[in-house]
């Protein structure tokens, strides 16, 4: 069961390293602050936490300039400062006092964006409020000095002279590849993403991600390694392999954690994050817990216990989700903006059931028992054969778990080409992305009884997501060939080369008729599945899509 805010119970995390690089500065470990307070350099608002944590931030534009923790200053790398997007232009900065909390305001044209400090913590909470598409803000990148942290993770991004593809994806001269894109994790998976070594931790705490888009599965930058530093993101808004439209309004806390080197407090991403400390400092938008309701679901009928569920809630304005229990469904959903809400209850990554819910400020709305139809669920069909399980992703098909961390040109990539017999481990030998210009035309073979072969069938393709509108045309025994299909809305970005499967779940259906298959039953009928589109260029940004189970139907 999850807690409240749409997060996971699971908590993970990027460690880099157990000691600093040779030749970095020692830490000061017995440098301390003298108090809590906050002066004026001239050119930086200067915040002393009365902890081990010194920042500034600067008074003409907003970056967090330095962050110095024990006597060792960590922001920054390339000459540049941490921030939003790429950075403000000139804004208006203020600063005040309030008891233990400090709170700096920067505003921007219609963008308010805050840092905030309280007594004795080592923390920076940050919030953003982005009010219209007038500015590009997207994202926070806290930049941190190179050396301090060892890069050593197995897929950490790193720059090389040699690109795959655009300028963000690179390969090494051991042939693999690394882009800030390949993050391995969907958004539920985390809490916080950081580094840790030498005694010192460094990390970002995620947002509830309310204003964002993209729901519980949805991937995108978490941080990068390079030769001169690293970043760790905040993601507001992500415009790559997006299915939902940008939302707006206020995001955050996030907050900057220093620690010894274990992970932040779990009360930082826990109901805490809306505690009433933050009730009265008069930020744009902001609505604490006393505004925000709970929505609650005694439990969930109809699953297959084989798999995870998760219930999400979404409108225009704000995007939640939880955790279903698996003994029996049960879910909650705690701080909630007011509002009515599309429920959708998601078998792994595919939906299986949509409702709608309304949430009172303030308030629990209790659901009955939601039960999902059969029908619901393709994987209740029968069928004579099935390759993958429908389950809204790629899993289990061959290269799936690469391509959420590696370009599909990766040395660690099986061929993406080969064909498939039914029951020769076909859901592993069939690629779980088709393009075009790579591997269109895979041949799946299969055989029938003499009773399945005198009748028509329904043969399903289930899809996860496509590039440029590719989508498949099949061909069976070179007999009979389906018309092409129209395709389905699909993120128009790139995906299937920069980390993502995930976009519109869509499932193809082609009417079979009998006179298409082979009568005699010691041989194999023979499926071929084409790439069709219009658009895309060549090789894997050619059309393409990624496969979520194939069936034929009794």
């Amino acid at each position: 069961m999850s807690g409240s805010h749409g997060r996971s119970v699971r908590r993970r995390t990027f460690v880099l390293g157990a000691t600093a690089a040779a030749g970095t500065a020692a830490l000061a470990g017995t440098a301390r602050a003298a108090a809590f307070g906050w002066s004026d350099d001239g050119s930086n608002y200067v915040v002393d936490t009365g902890a081990n944590l010194v920042f500034k931030v600067s008074k003409t534009n907003g970056d967090l300039t330095s962050l110095v923790y024990r006597g060792t200053d960590y922001q920054g790398y390339g000459g540049m400062n941490s921030h939003i997007e790429s950075g403000l232009g000139t804004s208006t900065v203020t600063i005040k006092q309030s008891g233990s909390t400090i709170l700096i305001s920067v505003a921007y044209g219609t963008l308010r964006h805050y840092y905030a400090a309280r007594s004795g913590e080592n923390n920076v909470y940050l919030w953003t409020d982005k009010a219209d598409t007038s500015v590009s803000a997207t994202r926070y990148i806290l930049r941190v000095k190179k050396g301090l942290f060892l890069n050593d993770e197995p897929d950490s991004y790193t720059y090389t002279s040699s690109t795959v593809e655009a300028s963000d994806v690179f390969a090494k001269s051991d042939g693999q590849t690394r882009s800030k894109h390949y993050s391995r994790l969907r958004v539920m998976d985390y809490d916080y993403v950081g580094w840790s070594g030498r005694g010192v931790g460094l990390w970002i705490v995620r947002s509830n991600h309310e204003k964002a888009s993209g729901g519980p599965f949805y991937r995108s930058l978490l941080r990068h390694q390079s030769a001169d530093g690293g970043g760790l993101y905040e993601i507001l808004y992500y415009g790559q392999n997006q299915t939902e439209a940008q939302r707006f309004g206020l995001q955050g806390p996030y907050v900057i954690a220093l620690t010894d080197g274990g992970a932040p407090s779990s009360a930082l991403f826990q109901d805490t994050l809306t505690a009433s400390w933050a009730d009265s400092l008069g930020m744009s938008g902001y609505v604490g817990a006393s505004g925000r309701g709970k929505v609650a679901g005694v439990g969930i009928s109809g699953r297959n216990t084989a798999y995870p569920y998760t219930v999400g809630l979404a409108n225009s304005g704000a995007q939640y989700w939880g955790s279903a229990r698996s003994s029996d469904g049960y879910f909650s959903i705690g701080g909630v903006l007011p509002g009515t809400y599309t429920l959708t209850v998601f078998k792994g990554e595919l939906a299986v059931y949509t409702g709608s819910v309304t949430v009172t400020a303030g308030g629990t709305t209790t659901l009955n028992t939601i039960a999902v139809p059969s029908s619901n669920d393709p994987g209740n069909a029968a069928a004579i054969w099935r390759i993958g399980d429908w389950n809204g992703t790629p899993g289990g098909f061959k290269n799936a778990d690469l391509m959420t961390y590696a370009h599909p040109s990766d040395v660690r990539a099986a061929s993406w080409t080969g064909n498939v017999v039914v029951g020769n481990n076909e859901t592993a030998s069939f690629p779980c992305y088709l393009w075009k210009d790579v591997n269109s035309g895979i041949l799946v073979y299969f055989k029938l009884t003499a009773a399945q072969a005198a009748a028509a069938h329904t043969l399903r393709i289930g899809v996860t997501t496509a590039y440029a509108n590719g989508r498949p045309q099949v061909t069976v025994n070179d007999a009979w060939t389906s018309a092409i299909p129209s395709p389905p809305t699909q993120p128009s970005t790139r995906s299937l080369t920069n980390g993502s499967y995930r976009g519109n779940n869509h499932t193809f259906t082609y009417s079979v008729p009998a006179s298409a298959w082979k009568t005699d039953t010691g041989q194999y009928n023979v499926l071929r599945i084409d790439v069709v589109s219009g658009s895309g260029t060549t090789g894997y940004l050619s059309a393409g899509t990624a496969i979520d189970a194939i069936d034929l139907l009794t």
